[in-house]
């Protein structure tokens, strides 16, 4: 009879882009943490870390290349099964990562506002492990996330040693990520770059913003037009930064939300949507670049969704390749 595994700490690690902010500001802004009084019960718990020395004081002051370790106490376990409900299709492996194709839907793991027992990416990714006979720990294989609704490319890490130079590659900036995503509008230019800091809203503490935030961080996006119709556009976006919410903060701050976006919508972009029958959030992790241990540039493709592509038929623009 299978038992259920013991619940693990999530444990994160980020470098500091820059200097000048307390600990419990900066934790308040990253993966996990809604608040500084959530970040103030991490730092009492001895639950941070920097530069490998624990942090306790929330008035620590971080300096840009600081390295900021910090543990998410352990979500309900989910019990493990030899298969998973959540198809994960693989579109790359090697010995040391694989990428995944996301689902619609899925969150990548437990945390605040995912029910007891839901299946996430990380449970569905133990099954898989262990068909591999690789040694699995839910803290030290997601070297990037995806939100709820994203579809499409996601490196997972199959050893402690690849999750760690992996995610050093995504702090240095070296990893490409290009997304698909039909937006509200014609965005004019048609190509151009967003240089704007994000931060925490400072009063809908769910959300991230631009204009009405707490403790920017730099954030920068470069987004081209692909296809358009008289009320949309299909863009393809080039993240240079790793932000919470990134091109649905920056897409709605130029005018242009993406479609199917409940939290970062407009009213035009919801009439826009219910035009079209739109009923998803239209945005595709499309393709993903990085250096495997190899030494050796990987290049991924993930394929858009069948509610995607049929989108793009109905509004007859083509199907980018």
């Amino acid at each position: 009879m299978s038992q259920t595994p013991k619940a693990e700490a999530l444990k994160i690690t980020v470098t500091v882009p820059g200097g000048g902010l307390r600990i419990d500001q900066f934790l308040a802004m990253q993966e996990g943490i809604k608040s500084r009084s959530a970040a103030q019960k991490l730092l009492d718990a001895g639950l941070v870390y920097c530069k490998g020395k624990r942090v306790k004081k929330s008035s620590f002051k971080v300096e840009g290349g600081d390295i900021v370790t910090y543990s998410l106490p352990a979500a309900a376990p989910v019990p493990e099964t030899a298969t998973s409900s959540v198809k994960l299709p693989v579109l790359f492996e090697d010995d040391y990562c694989m990428v995944i194709e996301k689902p619609a839907g899925v969150a990548v793991h437990a945390g605040n506002g995912i029910k007891k027992d839901e299946e996430t990416i990380v449970s569905a990714l133990r099954p898989l492990f262990k068909k591999r006979k690789l040694s699995f720990s839910e803290g030290e294989v997601l070297v990037h996330r995806l939100d709820r609704e994203t579809t499409g490319c996601l490196l997972i890490a199959k050893t402690p040693a690849a999750h760690m130079k992996l995610q050093k590659q995504f702090a240095d900036r070296s990893v490409e990520k290009t997304y698909l995503t039909m937006v509200a509008g014609i965005p004019y230019p048609a190509s151009a770059i967003i240089d704007a800091p994000i931060g925490r809203h400072s009063q809908e503490r769910t959300k991230m913003s631009v204009y009405q935030a707490t403790a920017t961080r730099h954030a920068k996006t470069t987004y081209r037009t692909l296809g358009k119709t008289e009320d949309a556009a299909l863009l393809a976006c080039d993240l240079h930064t790793g932000r919470t919410h990134q091109i649905r903060v920056h897409l709605k701050s130029i005018g242009h939300p993406v479609l199917g976006d409940p939290s970062y919508g407009s009213g035009q972009s919801e009439d826009i949507a219910q035009k079209n029958d739109i009923d998803f959030l239209c945005l595709h992790a499309w393709k993903l670049s990085f250096m495997s241990m190899s030494k050796k540039k990987v290049d991924v493709v993930c394929e858009l969704p069948k509610n995607f592509t049929e989108l793009l038929k109905r509004l007859e623009i083509k199907i980018p390749q």
